[in-house]
């Protein structure tokens, strides 16, 4: 009993089966994942279109903005519990604007977080408390130019000289 020896099966070697049951277990795990992510990604577009067919242009003032933690922003209540346990230790991008008479928080999109000037009034496309886009007011609104680390200044000398 100590010697017992894997007999081939069907004359296939014992690496090739366990082999082909590897094979035919991750292409099933890639098929699998395929249409998971289809349909999360036809979630997401939904959101999108929801997010912008509900979007208001509002005009606010700019108080300020940085990145924190969506349980130090001040937000809702709602929010707060409608959020996922795992994003709410995670920074997002948050605007403090005055709206009318109300100083309110809103998060903002990634792209726009960029362009939204601190202290001035724009035209804001607002989605609920989800800022989807800006547009200044009164001037037009350009991205800040990207602060370059004195290497990356070094070699966009040297790529001018060439």
């Amino acid at each position: 009993m100590d010697n017992i020896m894997l007999m081939p099966v069907l004359g296939i070697a014992t690496w090739a089966i366990v082999t082909l049951i590897v094979v035919v277990v991750l292409i099933g795990c890639l098929i699998a994942l395929g249409i998971y992510g289809k349909k999360l990604q036809t979630k997401s577009e939904n959101a999108q279109k929801e997010i912008r067919d509900s979007a208001q242009s509002v005009s606010l003032l700019v108080i300020d903005k940085k990145r924190m933690k969506i349980k130090e922003a001040g937000l809702p209540q709602i929010v707060l519990d409608q959020t996922p346990k795992y994003m709410r230790g995670q920074k997002v991008p948050i605007v403090k604007a005055k709206i009318g008479p109300k100083i309110m928080p809103l998060i903002c999109d990634e792209k726009v977080f960029e362009v939204i000037p601190v202290k001035k009034e724009v035209r804001a496309s607002v989605s609920g408390i989800y800022i989807t886009g800006v547009k200044g007011l009164r001037t037009n609104l350009e991205a800040k130019p990207k602060k370059m680390k004195l290497s990356e200044k070094i070699k966009a000398k040297l790529n001018k000289e060439k």
